[in-house]
């Protein structure tokens, strides 16, 4: 998301920013999940969070995922497992749009000036 983000939004650039970047991850690993010797990758969510808030603009290092047992063709992608984080972090996605839109509308209330005169 290039250009400049108002202060308050600049939490929820973060967030969106990490779980695009979560997403593709997710999907290469679906899409490479026959691939002989594919290792799966993501990012540490929370970790890569708390620095984007402290204000690094480093891009996120995908790491290897080594929850599951490697096959004999060398590949590591549990299918179930990633399409579980893939509804995670889209479920993340949905709730922190939903979030944005209600804050928004919340915000253009408040400018408005009441009719009532209250």
């Amino acid at each position: 998301m290039p250009g400049w983000v108002p202060t308050f939004l600049a939490p929820a650039r973060a967030v969106l920013s990490l779980r695009e970047m979560r997403q593709h991850l997710i999907a290469s690993n679906i899409a490479n999940a026959d691939t002989p010797g594919y290792k799966a990758q993501d990012i540490d969510f929370s970790i890569n969070l708390k620095a984007a808030e402290a204000g690094s603009s480093a891009a996120p290092a995908p790491q290897y995922v080594r929850a599951f047992p490697v096959r004999l063709d060398g590949n590591d992608v549990s299918l179930t497992a990633q399409k579980i984080e893939a509804l995670s972090n889209a479920d993340g996605i949905e709730q922190e749009v939903t979030f944005l839109h209600q804050s928004t509308t919340d915000l253009i209330t408040a400018l408005r000036p009441n009719p009532n005169g209250i």
